[in-house]
């Protein structure tokens, strides 16, 4: 998952309030229910300890939620009387949550909002195709392709002179696939979609598939549909979550290679708390990688306003030219993602992959891999 976006979200210093809200389908009582929620999340920020405006700007924007058409919620993240981000989700929330800390609570995203893969669908026949863009929060329509609309069938009869229109049949359909392909490749420049699927009859697919670029082919899949048929949501659902979890699994696997010694002698990886805030004051996190609920993620550690302000002992920051009575606790998870995104370095959950967590891979549930320099 790129960071970038939380960048707003460490341009202030703490403390901050942290809300994931779910949207669920429009009913006749929505005004009210969202009322409620509204009222949950700010009494509970200000059981917390946060201050009236900024639980007042947090119930103004849940309340606000009646209108959004976001399909499964929201993270809301707000600062001094004001929401600063309020990214959408890709999948909702186990339960409506409010965190009061120095930090943003911003970990849950990696579950929440993290892989959130955009799809092409491509509806293909013998006459062309048309495609459809399909991610979390629905679909749209993404264009599409006619070819040559003769001759698309062939005849019955094996008669010796019906073999050049039979020729010329299949002509038209490996340039209709030729051209389908071209456009597929424009189609996933422009979305930059992370998978294309392809529908249709047996033969289309495949003749499509084999025109692809090469550098487009980890991102096929193949949706066994007749002509005409409409890819579900379900399908869709399926096909992004198994998209996920192989992410999920090649990174592991990686994790896992980068473990040993290389032949200097140094390892690639790092997963003790110590060593993971050692790492991000010395900004060698190539990339974070974290387990939801690991015993780590909500172990405390000593932070201040800059990013490199990190330590495991709240002693050690007065070498970071903090004094102690500035220093504030605040999870794990959360202060090394702040350090990511300080240093440009990505984070992805490994929860996806059921190898890492029936490993507990990161032990802790949380680790690194380690760029050198």
């Amino acid at each position: 998952m790129d960071l970038a976006f939380l960048h707003p979200l460490y341009e202030h210093p703490g403390p901050w309030a942290s809300v994931y809200v779910g949207t669920s389908a429009p009913t006749e009582s929505m005004a009210h229910e969202r009322s409620l929620t509204a009222a949950a999340v700010s009494h509970e920020l200000a059981e917390q300890g946060a201050d009236e405006a900024t639980c007042r700007a947090v119930h103004q924007a849940v309340e606000e939620l009646r209108h959004d058409a976001e399909p499964h919620g929201r993270a809301l993240f707000a600062h001094d009387g004001r929401v600063v981000l309020d990214p959408p989700l890709a999948a909702p929330p186990p339960a409506n949550q409010a965190f009061w800390a120095p930090l943003p609570r911003a970990a849950p995203l990696l579950d929440l909002a993290g892989e959130d893969p955009v799809c092409v669908v491509a509806y293909v026949d013998r006459r062309g195709a048309r495609f459809e863009l399909r991610d979390a929060l629905g679909g749209e329509d993404a264009g599409a392709v006619v070819g040559r609309q003769w001759p698309v069938h062939r005849t019955s009869t094996v008669d010796w002179s019906e073999r050049h229109f039979q020729l010329r049949v299949e002509n038209t359909w490996e340039h209709n696939a030729a051209e389908v392909a071209d456009a597929l490749a424009v189609c996933q420049e422009d979305t930059r979609a992370d998978l294309l699927i392809l529908v249709g009859e047996d033969r289309e697919r495949h003749a499509v598939r084999d025109r692809l670029p090469q550098r487009l082919l980890d991102r096929v899949v193949e949706a066994p549909h007749g002509a005409g048929s409409r890819l579900l949501d379900e399908d869709v659902a399926r096909i992004r979550a198994e998209h996920v979890r192989r992410l999920a699994a090649d990174e592991v696997e990686r994790f896992l290679a980068a473990r040993g010694p290389d032949a200097e002698g140094r390892r690639g990886t790092v997963e003790d708390v110590a060593d993971l805030v050692e790492a991000a004051r010395e900004h060698r996190i190539d990339e974070l990688l974290v387990r939801a609920e690991g015993p780590d993620t909500h172990r405390a550690v000593w932070v201040g306003e800059d990013p490199d302000q990190l330590a495991v002992r709240r002693t050690e920051l007065r070498t970071l030219g903090l004094a102690e009575d500035r220093a504030r606790s605040a999870r794990a998870d959360d202060a090394l993602l702040r350090s990511a995104v300080a240093t440009g370095a990505p984070a992805m959950s490994v929860t996806p992959a059921p190898e890492a967590t029936d490993a507990g891979i990161p032990v802790g549930g949380l680790g690194a891999l380690l760029r050198w320099t």
